[in-house]
C-alpha cells in the first residue's frame, strides 16, 4: 500500500529524466511532452540556463524568509512590473496562493468603498485553485463537492458575457471586483470574444470594481505575450501567475497597481517560503531565456503552425469539432466523446491532457522546434484517427 493519500489517479508512467520538450521514463521510453507540468515547464526540461542560476544559487543562498531583505526579489519584482505595467509585486509558492492574495486585495478594497460585505464576480467554467477561496471562486461544481459550507461573497456570472456582468453590476451594489481568467484553461482552453476584457475594463471603471486576472497558466509568454491581457487594449488592476514563471521551482506572483498596490500593508499578508533566493534565482534565467531567445514571438508562431496543422491533418474529418486557442495554449473540441486518449498517447509516446471526453489539451514548451511541432501534429491526429 502506498503511504501517499489518495488525492491523485495517477497514470502508470514514472519519468526519470527529462531534456527540451522530451521526458524519459523508468523503462528508457521516451515521450514528447505536450503538457509540460500543466504549463509549468515553458522552456522544456533541464534548460542549462535554469539548472545553472539553480546550482550557482543552492550554493550561495536558499532561504532567510521575508522578514529580511531579498535582492533578488526586489529585483524579480521590478522586472515583472516593468513588464507587466503594475506597480507592486507580492510572491508566494503557488497560483492558488497568487489568488489568494488577489482575493484579499479584493476585499480590503471592497471594505475601504464601505461595504461591509465585499463580493467578487466569477464567472463558470472557471478554475482558480483549490484552496478554500480559490475552488469557492472557481466556477466548477466538482472541485468543490464535499467541502461545503464554501465561502460567501461571490457572484456568478457565465464566462464571456458581457450582458451578464452588466446585470449583476446594476443589482448588487457589494460588488468591489471581477476575477476571470483570460482564456479559461482547467475550463476547457475558452477564448473569449476579442473585447471582452476590454468591455469588462469599462465596466469596473463605471463601478469602481478592481479587474482582476488569472494569469497563472496563461502567464509567462504562452499565450504570445508575456500575459495574456496584452493582446487586448486594457490593463487589470491585479493580475496573478506562477506556472511557468520558474520554470519548475514553486512560485506565484500577485501584481497590482493604482490604488490597489498600496492596499497591502505589514501584517496583513505573508509567506514563509514565498519568493525566497532560490525561486526569484530560477524565475531570472526564465526571464532572461525569454527575451534572449525571442520565445513569445515563438509561441505565437508555433501556435499558428500546430492549429494550421491540425486543421488540415483532420480536414474532412466529422471528428473535429474545433481546433482553439492562443500561442502555445490549444485545444482541440471533438464532435463525439472519445475517451483514454491520453492513455494512447502514452502508448504511443506523446504526453496530452484529455478535459471530459471531446476536449484535447496542449501545453507545450516554448522552446520546441519546427519539426517537433509538426511531430506533435502528426502524433495527436493519428491518436485522434486511431
Amino acid at each position: 500500500m502506498s503511504h501517499l493519500m489518495n488525492t491523485y489517479a495517477r497514470l502508470p508512467v514514472a519519468f526519470i529524466k527529462g531534456e527540451g520538450a522530451y521526458l524519459t521514463d523508468s523503462n528508457g521510453k521516451r515521450y514528447l511532452d505536450a503538457l509540460t507540468g500543466l504549463a509549468v515547464c515553458g522552456l522544456g526540461h533541464a534548460h542549462p540556463a535554469v539548472a545553472k542560476a539553480l546550482s550557482e544559487q543552492a550554493n550561495t543562498l536558499l532561504h532567510t524568509s521575508n522578514l529580511y531583505e531579498i535582492p533578488r526579489q526586489a529585483a524579480l519584482a521590478d522586472r515583472l512590473a516593468a513588464l507587466s505595467g503594475m506597480d507592486r509585486v507580492f510572491f508566494a509558492n503557488s497560483g492558488a496562493e497568487a489568488n489568494e492574495a488577489a482575493l484579499k486585495i479584493a476585499r480590503l478594497h471592497g471594505h475601504q468603498l464601505g461595504i461591509k460585505k465585499p463580493a467578487v464576480v466569477v464567472t463558470e467554467s472557471s478554475f482558480h485553485g483549490r484552496t478554500m477561496a480559490t475552488l469557492t471562486a472557481t466556477g466548477q461544481r466538482k472541485v468543490q463537492a464535499g467541502f461545503e459550507p464554501l465561502l460567501t461573497g461571490f457572484a456568478r456570472a457565465p464566462f464571456n458575457d458581457v450582458a451578464a456582468v452588466e446585470k449583476i453590476a446594476a443589482n448588487n451594489a457589494d460588488v468591489a471586483a471581477i476575477f476571470v481568467e483570460p482564456i479559461q484553461g482547467e475550463g476547457g482552453v475558452n477564448v473569449p470574444d476579442a473585447g471582452y476584457l476590454d468591455a469588462l475594463r469599462r465596466i469596473c471603471d463605471a463601478n469602481r470594481w478592481l479587474l482582476m486576472l488569472d494569469e497563472v497558466q496563461t502567464g509567462n509568454g504562452r499565450t504570445g505575450a508575456f500575459f495574456a491581457y496584452q493582446h487586448s487594449r486594457s490593463l487589470p488592476d491585479v493580475v496573478t501567475t506562477a506556472k511557468g514563471l520558474a520554470n519548475g521551482v514553486p512560485i506565484g506572483a500577485c501584481l497590482a497597481r493604482g490604488d490597489a498596490a498600496d492596499l497591502f500593508q505589514p501584517g496583513h499578508h505573508a509567506s514563509t517560503f514565498g519568493g525566497n533566493p532560490l525561486a526569484c534565482a530560477a524565475a531570472h534565467a526564465v526571464l532572461d531565456t525569454l527575451a534572449r531567445d525571442n520565445l513569445i514571438q515563438r509561441a505565437a508562431e508555433l501556435g499558428q503552425r500546430i492549429q494550421g496543422g491540425l486543421r488540415k491533418a483532420l480536414a474532412g474529418s466529422n471528428l473535429l469539432k474545433e481546433v482553439r486557442g492562443k500561442g502555445l495554449m490549444l485545444a482541440i473540441e471533438l464532435n463525439e466523446p472519445r475517451p483514454g486518449l491520453v492513455q494512447l498517447g502514452l502508448g504511443a509516446g506523446v504526453l496530452i491532457n484529455q478535459i471530459g471526453d471531446r476536449v484535447v489539451r496542449l501545453l507545450p514548451p516554448l522552446i520546441l522546434t519546427d519539426a517537433q511541432a509538426d511531430s506533435l501534429v502528426a502524433q495527436v491526429a493519428a491518436l485522434l484517427q486511431s
